[in-house]
């Protein structure tokens, strides 16, 4: 096993942490995955982030790493949601992909996680309800991250939070198919078909997704329910590997029919 150290600075002078990458001959073996993608495509899809920046730098350096080490035609990365919250650096995490510093990968597809709509909703100012559920969810250390004093009242949250921060948060896709997948933060509901799903259920939904046998129209890629290890049935892949909670965070690569993980 090699180890490499690498840094990246960024717009504004910022220096990110320095970064420890493992690599090995294990970034590269695979398994056969339960979809398929069309010849010449590579797709890296990242779980739940909530605030973790220095395991997503690292990841994305992993992909850059990888990229090197074994070129393809195309490339997508997906994030599957969930940038804030709960984590120490959520302000960061939003920074560095609102950015323009990101793997070199031909295509890039951020969606929209449960506590984006979550921290919108409670920035909005029009439910005090929404402040306060927020908070019960992890809310109060991404406002720490934007140095929002903890006396600061509702009303004053969204100055604290930059514009292009939020405009970035406020556009996010909720679902993204490509090929044999479909790539959604939570998951789908069973028996619907993709173009008439609600977004409460791709933003929300645990069971009856998980606990569904059904052969949706597309292998559905999904985070928010977090688990030891990725979560892998015949019409899903879960990739929430709880990183704020003393996990990891994980990277699926898929390419034809085989499958891997890069993790952080």
């Amino acid at each position: 096993m090699n180890t490499f150290a690498v840094g990246n600075k960024l717009q504004d002078g910022v220096q990110l942490p320095l970064i420890l990458l493992y690599a090995s001959d294990k970034m590269v073996d695979s398994t056969l995955a339960p979809g398929i993608l069309r010849a010449g495509l590579r797709v890296y899809a990242i779980g739940d982030v909530h605030g973790c920046l220095d395991r997503l730098v690292s990841l994305h350096w992993a992909i850059t790493a990888d990229l090197a080490a074994h070129p393809i035609a195309e490339t997508v990365l997906i994030h599957l949601g969930d940038y804030v919250d709960r984590g120490t650096d959520s302000a960061g995490v939003v920074w560095l992909l609102t950015g323009t510093v990101a793997p070199p990968v031909t295509r890039r597809v951020d969606l929209m996680g449960n506590h984006e709509v979550m921290m919108l909703e409670a920035l909005s100012g029009e439910n005090p309800r929404a402040a306060e559920s927020w908070l019960d969810n992890g809310g109060a250390a991404t406002l720490e991250s934007y140095h929002v004093p903890a006396s600061a009242a509702p009303a004053e949250w969204a100055q604290a939070v930059p514009l292009a921060h939020r405009q970035w948060l406020k556009t996010r896709e909720l679902l993204h198919p490509e090929d044999g997948y479909l790539f959604v933060h939570a998951g789908i509901r069973p028996g619907r078909a993709i173009a008439r799903q609600r977004p409460e259920d791709l933003l929300w939904i645990r069971d009856p997704f998980l606990a569904s046998q059904d052969k949706h129209q597309l292998v559905v890629v999904h985070g928010h329910t977090p688990r030891s290890e990725p979560d892998i049935h015949p019409n899903r892949i879960g990739i929430d590997t709880g990183a704020v909670m003393g996990g990891t965070l994980t990277c699926l690569v898929l390419e034809a029919d085989r499958m891997r993980f890069l993790t952080a």
